[in-house]
């Protein structure tokens, strides 16, 4: 069996599907580098890489639902001139006769498909990466178990440094919910952590299959979300890359045509179409501008040498647990923002650097004056690491 690499017919080679399939994994990684750098000037856009998976996954459905609904492909497919088609087995042999021989009829996608491709091409990545990310968080926790114990579970998650204005009793309540939400969490990242890498060792072994089967000219379909949707990735012919832009005016005109009301508001609404046109043709310009200025700073900043005598990355070591509250120690009030010693709300927080702790700062200063100790911990501590807290300013 010959491996299908050269670029005859309308079938797309290995390395075309293989090449439109990282194309987003690349967009998203200059788009991340662009972003990263220019927080380092408007702080603001740090909320945009703490939402990084919202924010892409919004991008691509804009793209890729504006990409199926004008060509019939995917963003990255309609880049290197490929078009999806639906793949129907023929059974009358006439057809089998007039037609190719591989027994299958291409033909336009069905709205049902487009939608479809959107669900696989944007939806299930989306739940995938923070699958990823939950799973990743509950092996670092694992790890932190296994290098430091499991720690005391009062003090878990839990804040000492919050102030709120809620009375004793509601603080008490909300607490209550807030732990039982957290145990409800925690099972769940649990049944993640287990189920987790099963489900991905599947996929990715699927995937594999398809792609070796598709190398190996055994199948038309190059993954398995294509044959469950019952797609084919073609090559775009001649003609149909010269009727795309007529195409997308005839859907644009139509849309004009649908705007109803007074003329002003059919010349705003149209005004409005118009730019949002113009933003996803610019959009889709400077994406791929940015793929490509990204791999060459790659290139340039980092050469083959360096990535090969690179030395490896290990990843940083876990926090250590919380301190725990010793036995002749004062016990620490439900309310987090009562200070353990006087019992009233705090005034002027104050921490105590070798425990954590917070209180008032008249009554630790007090209290390690006099016994040269964390009050809770009882460990040895000196008014010098007692640092006053501004948060509240």
């Amino acid at each position: 069996m010959l491996f299908q690499v050269a670029g005859q017919g309308a079938r797309p080679t290995f390395f075309e599907m293989a090449a439109a399939q990282q194309l987003p994994a690349s967009l998203r990684a200059a788009l991340t580098y662009s972003i990263g750098v220019l927080a380092l000037r408007r702080p603001f856009l740090h909320k945009v890489l703490d939402y990084e998976d919202e924010f892409f996954a919004l991008l691509m459905l804009v793209l890729e639902t504006h990409s199926l609904r004008t060509t019939d492909a995917s963003f990255s497919e309609s880049l290197y001139g490929l078009r999806r088609r639906a793949a129907k087995i023929r059974t009358k042999q006439a057809d089998i006769r007039s037609k190719s021989s591989d027994g299958i009829q291409h033909s336009g996608l069905e709205k049902r498909q487009r939608v479809l491709s959107v669900v696989f091409l944007v939806v299930l990545p989306y739940f995938k990466s923070k699958l990823h990310s939950i799973y990743n968080k509950e092996r670092e926790a694992r790890l932190q178990a296994s290098l430091w114990g499991a720690g005391d579970e009062r003090f878990e998650d839990v804040d000492y440094f919050d102030e709120g204005d809620a009375s004793l009793a509601s603080r008490t309540s909300t607490e209550t919910e807030a732990t039982m939400r957290t145990r409800v969490a925690k099972n769940i990242q649990k049944i993640i952590g287990a189920c987790y890498p099963w489900v991905h060792a599947t996929t990715e072994g699927l995937t594999f299959t398809y792609q070796l089967l598709y190398l190996l000219d055994a199948t038309g379909f190059y993954s398995v979300g294509l044959h469950a949707l019952g797609i084919h990735v073609c090559r775009a012919t001649g003609q149909e890359l010269m009727d795309t832009s007529s195409r997308i005016s005839k859907i644009r005109s139509r849309e004009r045509e649908r705007l109803r009301g007074p003329p002003w508001l059919k010349a705003l609404q149209g005004a409005l179409l118009k730019c949002t046109y113009a933003l996803l043709d610019y959009a889709q310009t400077g994406l791929i501008a940015a793929v490509f200025i990204f791999k060459m700073m790659e290139w340039w900043y980092q050469s083959a040498e360096e990535r090969m005598s690179a030395p490896t990355v290990y990843p940083p070591p876990p926090p250590p647990p919380p301190p725990k509250v010793a036995k002749d120690g004062i016990p620490l009030p439900p309310d987090r923002t009562i200070c353990p010693l006087c019992s009233q709300k705090r005034a002027n927080p104050s921490v105590v650097t070798v425990s954590g702790f917070v209180f008032c700062y008249a009554c630790i200063h007090k209290y390690v004056s006099q016994y040269k100790r964390c009050p809770v911990t009882l460990m040895p501590a000196d008014i010098d690491q007692i640092r006053r807290l501004f948060h509240d300013v």
